[in-house]
């Protein structure tokens, strides 16, 4: 029997003055604390099984530099074996070499990779298989500069131009829905995910274990994981049964 694709569910810990938090719809004044500790947090969410963590350092979005740096470093020391993500604030090479330097799997470029589309083209080439893009959009449109405003880019035109220059996956967020436990807008994930054959990692409005479902429906399209935030730390989706039930439906790999 061949190798199985299985969707992964991916925490996100998001880090504000060295605290856990989570915003609503990318708004520093609108946060709640969930933990003074998201080392404790990583623990949690690894004991539960995460195959991979995702990381955002909310203050070096704003800052436009890492802020937290040595909460992340301490969260990849401890668990060597568990890839992780972050974003928040990486604007250049030496931002990328320091956090790849201290264990961490992939680098997420949001704004700048908007902003300057030949950036990506360099840092793709020269860190091959550790740069995801984020794309946070609405009705279509790319937001930057931490949601506070929409570019003229299409998501779609600009993932198939970060797919030519060779990055790992992009993460899609619907910043109309993050925060607000509405659930997922499946319909623009599915349309991204077609239009790509990098993979797609969906964020933003995961609710209950019935919007991973409907995910996983979707997961032939190219969906490769979910990342959810606050409806993990609210407690309406239990994480270990949202991995659980993503391993049961594994899909059987294709050799394309």
């Amino acid at each position: 029997m061949g190798r199985q694709l299985v969707m992964i569910l991916i925490p996100a810990i998001d880090i504000k003055d060295g605290k856990c938090v989570r915003l609503r719809q990318g708004l520093m004044e609108d946060s709640t604390v969930f933990s003074d500790s998201p080392v404790a947090m990583a623990d949690k969410w690894v004991k539960l099984g995460a195959k991979r963590i995702h990381l955002v350092d909310l203050d070096g979005a704003f800052a436009g530099k890492p802020a937290n740096a040595d909460v992340i470093n301490e969260i990849t020391l401890r668990h060597p074996t568990v890839p992780v993500q972050i974003g928040g604030g990486i604007r250049d090479e030496e931002t990328i070499d320091a956090y790849l330097s201290a264990g961490v799997q992939y680098v997420i470029i949001g704004t700048r990779a908007v902003n300057e589309p030949g950036f990506v083209s360099d840092i793709a080439k020269d860190y091959p298989g550790h740069i995801i893009i984020g794309l946070d959009a609405k009705d279509g449109k790319v937001a930057i500069d931490g949601w506070a405003k929409l570019s003229k880019y299409n998501v779609i035109d600009l993932a198939q131009h970060f797919e030519e220059d060779g990055v790992e996956a992009i993460i899609y967020t619907d910043i109309s829905k993050d925060g607000m436990m509405e659930g997922v807008n499946l319909e623009s994930t599915k349309e991204l995910a077609e239009a790509v054959r990098i993979p797609i990692i969906a964020s933003g409005g995961v609710t209950n274990m019935q919007d991973l479902i409907a995910l996983q429906k979707i997961q032939e399209s190219g969906v490769q994981g979910v990342i959810t935030g606050r409806a993990i730390y609210e407690g309406s989706l239990d994480f270990a049964d949202g991995q659980k039930y993503f391993d049961e439906h594994a899909l059987p790999e294709l050799n394309i």
